[in-house]
């Protein structure tokens, strides 16, 4: 297969113009901090105002300011630019007596002042010196590095020129090689029948090269981002489409976050809001190239088709991912605080791997496993801080390793024809697929939510031992003299009538005792009241008088 195509330089890009002309612009910002409350502060505002800036021109609009005292030194007070933003700061300040003020703190002022102002001051103008000169030199046509580097390109290609302009055209092609601007006829060898026969002008052909160790496969790690205008979350083990350097291809990424402790902890889900790692098998590729990630190369969905961005940052073999693992086992055997535990391993070779782990019960019981045992197959020994009990569940937390799934699916897109491109036959995921083949997800039993069914615990009753027993205090021992219910049953009388009546007499009498008793006391808490009414009074114009003799007697002290 063979076709003409026009070589580029790689080297012909534009620049910029503020690159090109390496211009400074030095733009004037007046300094106020010498007035306060509208108030000129005299020589010292004034000097800093005019070291600081000194005399300079402003590129952008054409205007030369002149500073205060070089005015002054050349006679100019009088003529001063009124349209000058430093202008009209000395004007007013020699307008209002600024002069004198100026020559009473020079005649004031020590000599150590002077030369410290004159050391600033020389620093300022050398300063300014080198600016001017630097700024000229660029003005006068002075060249900046890019200038430099363009008049070496073209130099070197004149010398290439006059040293190969008496030979022919295929010499000169084999010194010097094919020139940027020349047409070539490419032939590339082993091209599938498919690309010739579904060639379509209309989708451009870009010729790479690969190097050399670009044609192995292995497990990449990209710094990877769900694409802010992406409106939902990736799950690991979903197929991607990736467009990764000069291919494009299909792979299982498996995202994950680096602990503190640069551990690589498996995600189910990318994150919201920040990077994560993620980890597929696919060509070696140059670290720091960049990755797009696309879900589906579907143009006919409404979604936005780019899923997430990232930069390839390592090519890792033994990439070590792992993730959570809860191993859950019961009682078998209580003896105080050494516990038999089975169901949480199937073999001692597993138990040898987990000898010194620690373990912890649901109630917060924290152990250790020691030793597999003969009988059960997978139960062993463990030792804990407190005694545990049958109903209680003992577990371990581990990390096993996950494996990154060696799927790599070039895309073939451009072997098929225009009209079929859209359905290149791709992985899908499991939703997908259930989707179209209208299966409803069936949840796992163990990770619905159930009714908790707790029973009752029967508490058996507290046991002291006698030695205990003699060291407590009187109100906390058992006291062995239980109080005896009275067991006899009371008969019922029946009353006679004449008993009844004195009955009858003597409730009537009780009752009208009872209401005397009642008024009384009413009666008595009406006097209380009244009492403490009559002697509030009487504390409060005791008080008023012992605050009007206070007073006089504070009085009488302050005068004496």
């Amino acid at each position: 297969m063979s076709w003409m195509c026009r070589s580029r330089s790689k080297s012909s890009f534009g620049t910029a113009s503020s690159l090109a002309s390496g211009r400074r612009t030095r733009t004037p910002r007046p300094d106020c901090s010498w007035m306060v409350s509208g108030q000129p502060r005299g020589r010292h505002g004034r000097l800093v105002a005019d070291e600081l800036y000194g005399d300079f021109e402003d590129l952008e609009t054409g205007q030369k300011v002149t500073s205060g005292r070089a005015r002054k030194k050349a006679g100019e007070d009088d003529e001063g630019d009124e349209d000058d933003e430093f202008g009209g700061f000395d004007d007013d300040e020699d307008a209002s007596g600024g002069d004198a003020m100026e020559d009473e703190e020079d005649g004031e002022e020590g000599g150590a002042k002077k030369g410290k102002d004159v050391v600033i001051k020389d620093q300022k103008e050398k300063k300014k010196a080198m600016f001017d000169a630097e700024y000229d030199a660029g003005k006068s046509g002075g060249s900046t590095f890019l200038d430099e580097w363009k008049e070496s390109v073209a130099q070197q290609a004149e010398l290439n020129r006059k040293a190969f302009a008496d030979l022919d055209e295929r010499t000169r092609q084999e010194l010097e090689g094919i020139r940027p601007g020349t047409y070539v006829r490419v032939e590339i060898d082993q091209v599938p029948c498919e690309f010739v026969e579904s060639f379509d002008s209309r989708y451009p052909i870009v010729v790479g090269v690969l190097a050399s160790s670009e044609m192995n496969v292995g497990i990449l790690v990209a710094r990877f981002r769900r694409h802010r205008w992406q409106k939902r979350i990736f799950k690991s083990r979903d197929p991607m489409l990736f467009s990764l350097g000069w291919r494009r291809f299909q792979s299982i990424p498996l995202f994950s976050i680096e602990d503190h402790n640069g551990r690589r902890r498996l995600l189910k889900y990318t994150p919201e809001h920040m990077h994560c790692l993620a980890a597929f098998w696919g060509p070696i590729t140059p670290q720091n190239t960049g990755i797009l990630a696309m879900s589906s190369s579907r143009r006919d969905t409404n979604e936005f088709r780019i899923s997430g961005t990232g930069v390839l940052i390592d090519l890792d073999k033994g990439l070590d991912l792992v993730k959570k693992l809860k191993l859950i086992g019961t009682p078998l055997k209580i003896h105080k605080k050494t516990v038999f535990v089975k169901g949480m391993f199937n073999s001692a070779l597993e138990v040898a791997k987990f000898e010194g782990a620690a373990i912890r019960s649901v109630s917060g019981v924290r152990g250790q496993i020691k030793k597999a045992t003969r009988d059960p197959p997978g139960a062993f020994r463990a030792t804990f801080e407190d005694k545990l009990i049958p109903s209680d569940i003992v577990f371990v937390r581990t990390w096993v390793a996950v494996e990154v799934p060696h799927f790599y699916n070039p895309s073939t897109t451009l072997l098929l024809p225009a009209v079929e491109r859209e359905n290149w036959r791709r992985m899908k995921t499991l939703g997908e697929i259930k989707r179209e083949r209208g299966i409803q997800g069936t949840p796992n039993p163990d990770s619905l939510y159930k009714p908790v069914e707790r029973k009752e615990r029967l508490s058996l009753p507290l046991v002291i031992p006698r030695a205990l027993q003699q060291n407590l205090p009187f109100a906390f021992k058992p006291k062995s003299a239980a109080k005896k219910k009275n067991k006899l049953k009371r008969v019922t009388v029946v009353p006679e009538p004449e008993e009844e009546e004195r009955s009858r007499l003597l409730h009537m009498m009780k009752t009208v005792r009872k209401v005397r008793q009642q008024k009384k006391r009413r009666a008595m808490v009406e006097r209380v009241k009244e009492f403490h009414k009559k002697m509030g009074k009487v504390d409060e114009k005791k008080k008023q008088k012992q605050k009007e003799m206070k007073k006089k007697y504070y009085q009488l002290s302050a005068k004496s």
